[in-house]
Formats: structure tokens, sequence, C-alpha cells
């Protein structure tokens, strides 16, 4: 798939103000300081399009892009160690899983792993709880670029392994770094087969 175009749509907090369930979605989301935006802004190959911070949890909103006219690309808050209050950290998680086990246009969700660690609890939380409600999700893990090969495969492994402890077989996976562009166009391929059986919601 070549990225002609990717614009942003609009952020919210309120499932009735989203854009109408028409075109396929894809939602990323991840541990806060996951790489989120940055790989995001290598998928599109807009560096502004996603706002890269350092400070944890700087995504508040949900985040529509549109790309190519004819799909959606859906930035979720990172969930984890971001500094707010409780009560609107249950008030975040109450809206995106709504919207992720609601949304009759979602695809997919892309969950981010940090592919220098070993297999984070919350992580694999995320993970079981997408499988109790039979959401399909694939794992991205990122920044590959800063260490070797031997290494993420080696965290990849145990991941795998990790979730082989709840799930029959393994989801999907890919290695990106936003850094190198590497898992661009596999990521991009992926998206681009599931649109091909999207079916549109009048």
């Amino acid at each position: 798939m070549i990225v002609k175009s990717a614009e942003f749509i609009c952020s919210n907090t309120q499932i009735s103000k989203l854009p109408p369930p028409a075109k396929p979605e894809y939602a990323f989301i991840g541990r806060s300081n996951v790489g989120k935006s940055s790989l995001i802004n290598m998928l599109t190959g807009k560096k502004g399009l996603a706002k890269t911070s350092q400070t944890p949890g700087k995504t508040q909103l949900i985040n529509h892009f549109l790309i190519n006219g004819d799909w959606y690309l859906v930035d979720l808050p990172g969930y984890g160690y971001a500094r707010i209050s409780k009560s609107k950290k249950e008030d975040w998680n109450k809206f995106i899983r709504t919207y992720l086990d609601k949304r009759e246009s979602l695809q997919c969700v892309m969950v981010l792993v940090d592919s220098r660690l070993e297999p984070q609890k919350i992580d694999l939380e995320f993970c079981n709880w997408l499988g109790e409600k039979g959401l399909s999700f694939v794992l991205v893990f990122t920044k590959a670029d800063k260490q070797s090969t031997l290494k993420t495969d080696q965290n990849i492994a145990k991941f795998k392994k990790a979730l082989l402890t709840t799930f029959e077989a393994m989801p999907g996976y890919f290695i990106t770094s936003s850094e190198n562009q590497t898992g661009r166009d596999e990521v991009l391929g992926f998206i681009d087969e599931v649109n091909s059986r999207f079916k549109y919601i009048e």
C-alpha cells in the first residue's frame, strides 16, 4: 500500500461523536511510551501527524486519521503509568474499552509492545481482555533498532510463551522500527489485505 494522504479528522472522548462507522478502522494502542506516535508517523510518512512526546500518557483522546480517503488509523491513549488521577484513568479505561468492544467498523486492534522488554503483565492482561471479548488483534513489536535481532527474537519468544498459557495460538505479529522503517510494508500490507474484505456499512 502506498500512503498518498493522511489527515487528522477528530479527537474526542465521546463514542457518539466518532465518525460514522462506514470505513474500516485500525486501533493503535500500547503501554505509555511504547513509541506509538513515532510508529504512526512512520507508517503514514508524515512526521508530525501524531504528536510525539517524552512525557508518557500524552495521548488522552481518541484520534482519528483518515488514510487515502478510505480507512481510519485510530490513535488510542496508552495504558500504564500516565500521570493522571485515578478517577480520570478509570473514565478513560471505560471509554477505550467501550470503543474497542462496540465499534462496528473496527477491523483489528494493533497492540504495540516494546521489543526490548521481557513480557509485561499489563500487556498480557490487555491481550487476554481482547481475547475474552473475541476482538481481532495483532502484536506490533516496536523499537527493534535499539538492540540486536537475537535479543528481539528472544523477547518475542518469551512473549509468545506467556501468551500461549491462555491462547491456543500466537496472534499474528510484526517487528518494527520507526527509525529505519522496519515493518512498514508488512503492517500496511496487512491493513490493505483486511480492507479488501471490508463490507461497507450503510
